[in-house]
């Protein structure tokens, strides 16, 4: 007997949810109840008296997960709106993240280069040390953090993904 094994796709999911109490830690517990991953998880409130905020999810599996996983969160009392960006069209991503690299002479200069050609930029420098802040995709964030482990990573703080649809309409 062959056991079929479906493709896991990323999705990044936005929802637009009621600014309440517990709904961060119900929307997390959906997917720990059911065994979802979640990549990336970000939290912005979005309007000017604090009711609505967006959260942007990151997440992965067989098209029929992603179906579910969409169906269960539109269920949830306090989400009014679950936007798959994946499946939406055209939308932009971007992930923030700090790089510390420490190192001295070629590695220094070496890390400099490796910024400059990455568009990352300088927020705090010593004689042994630097920090990056660099925005991008996921992947080029990842590289990025590839690249500087060869030269002298000490660590990495990530934001995790936020992403909006293309054009003048509200996804």
């Amino acid at each position: 007997m062959h056991i079929q094994e479906e493709l896991s796709e990323r999705h990044v999911l936005s929802l637009t949810v009621a600014n309440e109490a517990g709904i961060l830690a119900r929307i997390a517990g959906l997917f720990t109840a059911r065994g979802y991953n979640i990549d990336s998880l970000t939290v912005a409130d979005i309007t000017t008296d604090h009711a609505i905020s967006r959260i942007t999810i990151v997440t992965g599996g067989p098209p029929k997960v992603i179906d579910q996983i969409i169906a269960q969160l539109e269920r949830l009392v306090p989400v009014h709106k679950v936007t798959d960006l994946t499946e939406a069209g055209p939308f932009v991503e971007r992930e923030l993240a700090l790089v510390k690299v420490a190192g001295t002479g070629e590695e220094r200069i070496e890390a400099l280069r490796l910024a400059d050609v990455f568009r990352a930029k300088v927020v705090d420098t010593t004689i042994e040390s630097f920090i990056f802040e660099i925005t991008g995709t996921t992947d080029k964030i990842d590289n990025f953090v590839a690249l500087m482990r060869q030269i002298g990573l000490v660590e990495v703080g990530r934001t995790g993904v936020v992403g909006l649809t293309r054009g003048k309409e509200l996804a």
